[in-house]
């Protein structure tokens, strides 16, 4: 059992998470896009940038973007010019928007979205040159396992660039933000989404979630090494480095 808190997006027990972020996906997927990019103030394209700038380094050829939801991480990936990138998350809901908007950029040759389990990846030992993930391993039911998955998949001496929300550091900052994400992030949310919890959920999860030198020594009890956590924007995101 992963150490993280029971927090699920319809209060469920944490065995039942998996089913319930799923479903959460799938209730939202619509509006997903939208508000994702209107609620960050577009800030969450400047923080995939970054992440596209750390895996251009590596010069991957195969790419695991995993929880890759609508696809953003997966599209804006492109840039590093891999053969391939296979985007894998449980929420058909979500996967059925991406796939649309991958065609729509006739870019289905190098992009293949597909569902498949972050806690038990349908791939072989050793298949992927680079593995990422935006804003997924937060929904992780059994977080360790969802790590050591990543780990046995990813080739040696390849990258892990995870992506995630995080709590900033900075007393005055941080009451602002929370106030922003308990009370007003929620309310847009659910007037757009009609999913009452769902952007309840979000930051419930956030304050849940092991961030920071935590979610690094994970990574390192989960097998990787060279861990590196850079804070973005007073501390609201973290991107963590690892290699394999």
């Amino acid at each position: 059992m992963s150490n993280t808190k029971a927090v699920t997006p319809y209060g469920g027990e944490q065995n039942e998470k998996k089913k319930e972020v799923a479903s959460m996906f799938n209730n939202i997927a619509g509006n997903y896009d939208f508000l994702n990019h209107f609620l960050s103030m577009g800030i969450d394209k400047l923080w995939r940038k970054k992440v596209v700038k750390i895996v251009n380094r590596f010069q991957p050829k195969s790419i695991l973007d995993v929880a890759t939801g609508t696809g953003d991480l997966a599209i804006a990936l492109l840039k590093t010019n891999p053969q391939k990138i296979t985007g894998i998350d449980i929420s058909e809901g979500m996967l059925k928007k991406g796939k649309v908007k991958i065609k729509e950029l006739k870019v289905e040759d190098k992009i293949q979205l597909e569902y498949g389990d972050s806690e038990n990846i349908h791939f072989e030992d050793n298949s992927f040159d680079a593995i990422t993930v935006a804003f997924g391993v937060r929904n992780y039911q059994n977080l360790d396992k969802g790590l050591s998955e990543m780990f046995r998949v990813l080739k040696p001496a390849s990258p892990l660039v995870v992506l995630e929300f995080s709590k900033p550091s900075n007393w005055f900052f941080k009451q602002i933000y929370f106030f922003y994400f308990t009370n007003v992030l929620p309310f847009i949310g659910k007037l757009i989404s009609k999913d009452s919890r769902a952007y309840t959920y979000l930051p419930e999860s956030v304050r849940a979630f092991p961030d920071g030198s935590v979610f690094a020594n994970k990574l390192k009890e989960a097998g990787f090494k060279s861990v590196k956590c850079t804070s973005l924007t007073f501390g609201i995101s973290t991107i963590y480095e690892a290699i394999k």
